[in-house]
């Protein structure tokens, strides 16, 4: 099943904090690995069960799925992925 990606407003100024050399291949990531292959990534758990985190080298792309989309929620370094 091929889902859509969509992306948070949100996700625009996460976009802005990342080195402009490491945007693109991570955006790639996002369109090639999810529009296939929503479960990926791992499902998280706690207060954010439900949602799924993507690694792409030292960044995590949050998300979640409604129906046939996939709903990027943020984008950032892993060290500040879950606050």
């Amino acid at each position: 099943m091929k889902y859509n990606i969509v992306y948070k407003s949100s996700v625009k100024k996460d976009l802005r904090k990342i080195d402009k050399k490491e945007l693109p291949g991570i955006l790639n990531e996002i369109e090639n690995m999810l529009k296939g292959n929503t479960f990926k990534g791992k499902e998280l758990k706690g207060e954010f069960a439900g949602l799924f985190s993507y690694r792409i080298g030292n960044y995590r792309a949050v998300y979640t799925i409604l129906g046939s989309t996939v709903l990027v929620l943020r984008i950032s370094h892993r060290k500040n992925a879950y606050k």
